[in-house]
């Protein structure tokens, strides 16, 4: 199966895999809400400038790969839909984390449980580390880890259909020794200054809504 994909054929496969789920009642998508979608502002990492013979050429591109095609519906304007989940029989949640890779590029498992939540709430970094695993284990694959960047702490993910600059060519040539890897220690002092983070967080959301509480009702 071959998924190789453009840049403007990613974009306009992600588009319409997320307008399916956020707005169902506008998808299938016409040309012109298709058009709209690729170059909306927001939940786009880039953003493009896609006209109409740039998308219908990605959708032809799409259509050949058998990834997209015209939806027979009623009505003057043709509209288009994807055919990934029938293709490749993904659940709503390897939907809702591959959707966010084609949109917006490289991301950290954290990135991507919080941007993937308008389409599926994943309940933790557990339940989002374990989708990502089951995109990778794909036949073929749909995802894959880069290799982690000195100086963070999380590694990032991608997507295994469109183009990637953070994805340079192997080089054997020119290959050097890999990084010492960090102490253990380092790894459970960062797991633990995130929950740190994260309850703190939890409990100025209570006391807020306390207060709120106490503004309205008046204490007790």
């Amino acid at each position: 199966m071959q998924l190789a994909l453009d840049a403007a054929q990613a974009r306009v496969l992600g588009s319409l895999l997320e307008k399916e789920i956020t707005t169902p009642e506008y998808y299938p998508l016409t040309l012109n809400g298709l058009v709209a979608a690729c170059n909306q502002k927001s939940n786009r990492e880039p953003v493009m400038e896609l006209d109409e013979a740039a998308v219908r050429q990605a959708l032809c591109g799409l259509e050949e790969k058998k990834l997209a095609q015209p939806a027979r519906v009623e009505g003057r304007a043709a509209r288009f839909e994807h055919r990934l989940n029938e293709l490749l029989n993904l659940g709503r949640r390897e939907s809702a984390l591959l959707c966010t890779l084609l949109l917006r590029g490289a991301q950290t498992p954290g990135e991507l449980r919080g941007r993937s939540e308008r389409m599926h709430r994943l309940e933790d970094l557990d339940e989002v580390q374990l989708v990502l695993q089951k995109l990778i284990d794909h036949d073929p694959p749909l995802a894959r880890v880069l290799p982690r960047q000195p100086g963070t702490k999380e590694a990032r993910y991608v997507d295994c259909l469109g183009p990637h600059d953070c994805i340079e060519p192997h080089d054997e040539s020119s290959e050097t020794p890999p990084p010492a890897a960090e102490p253990a220690g380092d790894e459970r002092m960062a797991a633990l200054e995130s929950e740190v983070a994260r309850l703190r967080a939890e409990l100025d959301e209570l006391r807020r809504g306390f207060t709120e509480f106490k503004q309205q009702f008046g204490q007790f």
